[in-house]
Parts: structure tokens; sequence; C-alpha cells
């Protein structure tokens, strides 16, 4: 049960450490407004663009993976698999971070399937 609560933790650090390219980025377009982040983040484009969607899809990713966790968890289910398709999960979810900054489309999206799999492989550990 260790390994699934390191990475449901680590999972839960993802959004925010995704968030430094996104900082970076308004940064970068002429200061960080404070008082309109929503506003200038949405008038990003290329590196800042794809540094917001990651952030953004992390928070996304973290919902399922964590339902799945928690679902794993409570049944008593949790075995060496669930415990490996998690770890999976996170290592496929930094790629697609890393992918998505990188503008390597085709692999980044590589990487979500193999993430969001694991995340329902987890998940299916409890039946």
């Amino acid at each position: 049960m260790n390994t699934l609560l390191i990475c449901l933790f680590i999972a839960m650090l993802l959004p925010y450490l995704a968030k430094g390219p996104v900082a970076w980025a308004m940064a970068k377009a002429g200061g960080y407004d404070n008082h309109h982040p929503r506003t200038q983040q949405a008038q990003l484009t290329g590196f800042g663009a794809r540094a917001l969607a990651g952030h953004q899809n992390a928070f996304e990713s973290l919902l399922i993976f964590g339902l799945a966790v928690v679902t794993v968890i409570a049944t008593g289910k949790v075995t060496a698999t669930a415990e490996w398709l998690a770890v999976v999960h996170i290592a496929a979810r930094v790629a697609y971070q890393i992918l998505y900054l990188l503008n390597k489309g085709t692999l980044r999206s590589l990487s979500w399937f193999v993430a969001i799999f694991s995340a329902f492989g987890v998940f299916f550990q409890a039946f």
C-alpha cells in the first residue's frame, strides 16, 4: 500500500510542478499578471500554451488516478499489479508533461494512453 500512497502523493504534486513552466512562460510574456492570471494564460501561445495544457491535464489525470487508488485501497485489493501499474502511471505522466513541453505530439499521446490505461488497470484490481 505504501507504493500506492507514494504514487498518489506524486500525482498530487504533478499539477503544481507543471505550473512552473506556465509561470515561466507568463513571465516571458510581459511579466506574471497576478491580478488576472487566467486571462494572461489564455493568451499564451507555443511553449506557454503547451505548458498550460499540460498543467490542466495533470489535474484531469489526478481525478481518475486518485479515484482508482482510493478504490483499490478501500476494497482491500492492493496487489503487486496495482502497485506496478501505479508506478507506470506516474512514469507515463512525467513523460507526458515533458513531451508536451517538447512539442512531441505523437509520443505525448502515447504516454497519455499508457497513463490512462494504467490508471484503469489499478481500478480494475478492485474486482
